[in-house]
């Protein structure tokens, strides 16, 4: 039982993605024991089963983990928040507990005349906006203090209704004495001005700053024009603490309450669905389920049977559902499909969860049974490329020359999508004179499928030419007139835009670019280039030898070949004793290639 535990562990491991996120570790008995937070999830938690611990609770802790689960976020700021509400709500064994359990400080513009902006903890739900929360109250304190300098906002809390302000019911306080306030309780500013400015406070919060950014740097250039430098670089100041008040969170936003998130992936006949629950502005629930599909779905079938399943489990009632299509449910509840804002990154984030989570899934079972890789990748190969029958056996062409000289092809095989070398092969152009590709295809491909057809050796399902239309149109009319053509899948792959070719078909196709499909013709567009550069230095390096030797008086070809047999290279020729090369050439023939190099 140990043993197959630290299997799935190492799997698990192994499929986990480098973004910042959190990790929870489940007890056998399903239980979460610890919540975690990290900046790369693969290092963080790889650290616990390849480092020696100094203390027993880790050592503990790590002996009891029986399963490994993880939720992406954005940045280390949303892996804080995230840990914070996992840890509050699950209270795992191993993790330490915060005595006072605050919640993380926010900023909150309150819904009255005349608003007012402060920091506070625990959020009243009055209509008010909030934005954070912040992880840090120092980040938090700079935000607040460029926003009083930046805009004069009272901080008294009187109520500033029309009837009292027109009453004359307040007098000026020190605030607006010392200028932090414009004193609107006597009527010094309307309330059209005094939102403008608090329209700029909620822009700035949101994290638009583009506008603020050109008002501050207008303001630097006029003190600056008035060799008022002083202002000028108080004015940088403020430019500079601008860059860093990005500190808003896609994990929180108030403005979404009590909201359910779905997202679904489907890979032929499996399922990946993923659930975060929003309370209050925040992810209190992650969870990714996978459903074994016996008919085909779409994605839009499968939420409609996931999402009451997930929220029945888990008890959600929420009002308001996230999804990335139109479902049918059968029951009251808000439908959203958003297009843009803090939902849509929701969703987006939901999804990101659910396809490493289907990743993840993926390489469990193929380390388990490595058919299965292959049997997948044969029938997506086969949709994607339009093809009658699985791609099991593979061949690529590719033609190498420099300059016209020495021209060589390459034929590369793969089976079952892995390279299969000892069924490589090079062919040196014998019948084309000079860089002509179309002949040299034709050539190549003759006396390939010429020998396969006499010895009745196997053809492949699919023939890849490196080329465009061309050179596919070459192939063709050779695979006619060897009487195969139809009984062999043929397309070209151009380089520019990795398209697609068709015979007969003008328009190429464009395979989606994270394709395993396209991968996998990249591959033996590579290999096939790789092996046919490699033949050809390996052919022009023996030529200029050769010539070399051939400068020797009474050296021909079948001496120059037989030197280079025996002592591998000119160098070692150059080193060799009289006595061998006479055991090899005879004595009159050695003493010529001997005395060459000696002079030399």
């Amino acid at each position: 039982m140990r043993t197959r535990l630290k299997v799935n562990i190492k799997d698990t491991i192994s499929s986990l993605p480098t973004n910042p996120g959190v990790y929870k570790y489940f007890d056998q008995s399903g239980k979460i024991i610890y919540v975690g937070k990290a900046k790369n999830l693969k290092k963080r938690v790889s650290s616990y089963f390849t480092k020696s611990h100094e203390y027993n609770k880790t050592k503990v802790l790590v002996s009891k983990i029986s399963k490994i689960e993880f939720v992406i976020v954005d940045n280390e700021t949303e892996a804080l928040l995230l840990e914070n509400n996992l840890i509050k709500e699950h209270q795992p064994r191993y993790n330490m507990m915060l005595k006072d359990d605050r919640s993380f400080p926010l900023i909150r513009i309150t819904n009255e005349r005349f608003p007012r902006v402060f920091a506070m903890r625990n959020p009243k739900y009055d209509g008010s906006d909030y934005y954070g929360p912040y992880t840090s109250v120092r980040s938090m304190h700079i935000i607040l203090d460029f926003i009083k300098t930046m805009y004069p906002l009272r901080n008294c809390n009187f109520v500033l209704s029309e009837d009292n302000i027109n009453a004359n019911k307040f007098r000026a306080c020190l605030e607006y004495q010392i200028g932090n306030c414009n004193a609107p309780c006597i009527g010094n500013e309307s309330e059209e001005e005094y939102m403008e400015s608090i329209n700029s406070i909620k822009g700035i919060l949101k994290g638009n700053f583009t506008s603020v950014k050109h008002h501050l740097k207008s303001e630097m250039n006029k003190a600056s024009e008035s060799l008022n430098f002083e202002a000028a670089h108080r004015f940088k100041e403020k430019m500079e603490a601008l860059k860093i008040f990005r500190t808003k969170s896609t994990v929180v936003s108030h403005t979404i309450s009590e909201v359910d998130v779905f997202s679904c992936v489907i890979d032929n006949t499996k399922a990946f669905v993923n659930y975060l629950k929003i309370t209050n502005g925040m992810i209190v629930r992650a969870k990714s389920v996978e459903y074994k599909l016996k008919l085909e779905e779409s994605v839009a079938g499968v939420l409609e049977t996931a999402i009451p399943q997930l929220r029945n489990r888990y008890k959600s009632n929420s009002t308001e559902i996230i999804v990335q299509t139109e479902v049918e449910l059968p029951f009251d509840v808000k439908i959203t499909v958003p297009k843009k804002g803090d939902k849509k990154k929701l969703l987006d984030l939901s999804i990101r969860n659910t396809l490493l989570y289907k990743k993840q899934k993926i390489d469990q079972y193929e380390k388990l049974n490595p058919a299965n890789r292959s049997d997948r990748l044969m029938a997506l190969m086969k949709k994607d490329l339009h093809l009658q029958e699985e791609p099991r056996h593979i061949e690529c062409f590719d033609n190498s020359n420099l300059q016209g000289t020495n021209p060589v092809s390459a034929c590369v095989v793969f089976k079952n999508g892995k390279p299969s070398k000892k069924d490589y092969r090079h062919f040196n152009i014998k019948t084309v004179i000079g860089p002509n590709d179309f002949d040299s295809m034709k050539e190549v491909v003759l006396r390939r499928y010429s020998r396969l057809l006499k010895e009745n050796q196997p053809l492949p399902q699919l023939i890849i030419i490196d080329g465009g239309k061309g050179q596919l149109s070459s192939v063709v009319a050779t695979l006619k007139e060897l009487n195969v053509y139809g009984k062999i899948a043929v397309i070209g792959i151009a380089k520019r835009l990795e398209e697609i070719y068709y015979p007969g078909d003008s328009l190429p196709l464009y395979i989606d670019k994270t394709s395993e499909t396209l991968k996998v013709i990249q591959h033996l567009r590579d290999e096939a280039h790789r092996f046919g550069i490699t033949h050809h230095r390996n052919r022009r390096s023996k030529e200029m030898i050769q010539s070399e030797l051939l400068d020797i008086p009474g050296v021909g070809d079948k001496t120059a070949e037989s030197l280079l047999k025996r002592f591998r290279s000119v160098s070692n020729i150059k080193k060799a004793k009289i006595e061998d090369l006479s055991e090899l050439l005879g004595a009159d023939k050695a003493k010529r290639v001997y005395d060459y190099f000696k002079v030399s």
